[in-house]
């Protein structure tokens, strides 16, 4: 069973209302609006799987996450093959080496997460479960699962719910160092706010040392992100040439413009280097479109990336 986002946008009185629908394949009475593509090509195939959960706090001192001080390397020239087929289409994109800690990105605004918040929310559960000396009750664990691995809409809006919705998104990602993310109003959280920098901020909490997170709520975060169901592994892993790639897509279709967000962010190794990396696309006539957009993306921002580190390595 697949699981899709979409964006439902409905004028009443003038004003729009927004709601979260899913899209089920496998039931026919479902609402089938933004059905989840299998590519031919993708890096890996993911498999689904339970994950222990243990969200108390290790010996570890909470500490927020690091921000890249440095000047980032301007991927603007490398994405100018890309970016000319754009037509109407938005896109940022961020990277971050994990060992030097340098930064390449291109563009800055604020876009849509679609399902990409799914990881942001997780986080926040298990940032807020830490802080009451607890795991995560079996129900969570299945709710999490399947919101990361499967990308369950009903399961994200039951544990959106728990985490108090924005406000509590909003101060769990204080303290995990997003400095440009806005949780959706109400029950929407498919239309909170962010940037790609924003999203290598949350990676970092994820995959890094320096976190508030515990040891044990990073790992559970990391093992769901590497056993994503297969239909759902393009994005960002296609810049991966090695290793495991742990990520998170979302997609998300306007009634109003019947245009497509797309994104994809997570963990890959390319050149021998392990990389966190954030696309984030909207615009897009039809979804395929926007995944091999992000995919070309994914690809030739690492390319590029790998090419000048190599030559500072040598200079």
């Amino acid at each position: 069973m697949t699981w899709t986002v979409t964006s439902v946008v409905i004028l009443v009185g003038g004003a729009a209302t927004y709601a979260i629908t899913r899209s089920d394949p496998g039931d026919s009475s479902s609402v089938d609006l933004a059905k989840a593509p299998s590519p031919t090509a993708v890096s890996a195939k993911a498999k689904a799987g339970d994950a222990p959960a243990d969200a108390r706090a290790d010996a570890q001192t909470p500490q927020p996450s690091p921000t890249p001080s440095q000047k980032s390397f301007d991927l603007g020239p490398a994405l100018a093959p890309v970016t000319a087929l754009f037509g109407d289409n938005r896109m940022s994109v961020a990277m971050l080496d994990v060992e030097s800690g340098a930064l390449a990105t291109y563009g800055h605004d604020a876009f849509d997460t679609a399902s990409v918040v799914k990881v942001d929310i997780l986080a926040t559960l298990l940032l807020q479960a830490q802080d009451q000396g607890r795991t995560l009750t079996t129900e969570e664990r299945a709710q999490s699962a399947a919101m990361i691995q499967k990308s369950d809409n009903d399961s994200t809006s039951a544990l959106w719910t728990r985490i108090g919705s924005a406000p509590g998104l909003d101060a769990a990602n204080e303290r995990l160092g997003l400095l440009q993310t806005r949780g959706g109003h109400g029950t929407v959280w498919g239309i909170t706010q962010t940037t790609a920098e924003d999203q290598i901020r949350l990676l970092q909490s994820v995959f890094g040392d320096k976190s508030p997170l515990s040891g044990a709520s990073r790992t559970y975060i990391q093992d769901l992100m590497r056993h994503v169901v297969g239909s759902q592994t393009w994005g960002v892993s296609a810049a991966s040439d090695s290793g495991t790639t742990a990520l998170k897509n979302g997609w998300l279709k306007r009634t109003q413009t019947e245009k497509w967000d797309v994104n994809s962010i997570g963990r890959i190794e390319h050149g021998g280097r392990v990389y966190l990396m954030a696309v984030l696309l909207n615009g897009c006539s039809t979804q395929e479109v926007g995944i091999s957009i992000v995919e070309q993306a994914s690809r030739a921002s690492a390319t590029a990336f790998s090419r000048k580190l190599g030559e500072t390595s040598d200079s």
